[in-house]
């Protein structure tokens, strides 16, 4: 019985991506992609996320690519842009399963405790939480297991009482490793209809 609801945020609630800011400084969107896939890695943005100051990573990364020093420190200098609407139909369905008074709800994120509040202070949904697990400010992210048993112990949560959603697979994986179920999420529309077929909207 689903007494829990496990969100991930970013692609799931929340439209974050480098891309709504880096396509004001290139003029080629191979070019963009390309420092993007090579430079200012979504592996190297995530050791902010479990924890790097944004200063130390940014030093690191222009110590190993000079040549891109501006481009760099406009990716946290700039951050804010790189952050978009929220998922409206997502919110939505957040909402509705908020208001059913019938769960638990927590949000468990890989994102860096300098920019959190950014997005604390934009999207007001974000205090319908019952609680917040965030990568930046325990030294951890998805998909180490730990990590995830930080909320299932903090909140009491049973494990087996869970339903998690996230948009990356990999994570996905490790909770169902621990016990919780999961859905994939690919879209509203399909989460919907998933938790539906489950009975728990």
């Amino acid at each position: 019985m689903i007494t829990t609801i496990i969100f991930d945020l970013g692609a799931v609630l929340i439209d974050w991506n480098p891309r709504l800011m880096y396509r004001t400084l290139f003029d080629d969107e191979a070019e963009m992609e390309k420092f993007l896939a090579e430079v200012a890695t979504s592996d190297w943005n995530e050791e902010q996320d479990a924890g790097r100051p944004l200063l130390e990573g940014t030093e690191i990364l222009i110590q190993q690519f000079p040549e891109h020093e501006h481009l760099i420190r406009a990716f946290y200098g700039r951050w804010d842009e790189m952050l978009g609407e929220a998922f409206h139909d997502t919110v939505a369905i957040f909402k509705k399963l908020k208001e059913s008074g019938k769960y638990k709800i927590y949000a468990l994120t890989n994102w860096s405790a300098e920019t959190f509040p950014v997005a604390k202070a934009r999207f007001e949904f974000l205090n319908w939480f019952d609680g917040i697990v965030v990568s930046g400010e325990e030294k951890m992210r998805k998909p180490t297991p730990k990590f995830y048993h930080i909320l299932l112990n903090r909140y009491e949560v049973n494990a087996q009482e869970c339903l998690f959603i996230d948009d990356n697979y990999r994570n996905i994986l490790a909770a169902e490793k621990i016990g919780i179920e999961c859905i994939h999420f690919t879209s509203a529309e399909a989460l919907e209809q998933e938790l539906s077929k489950r009975g728990v909207l």
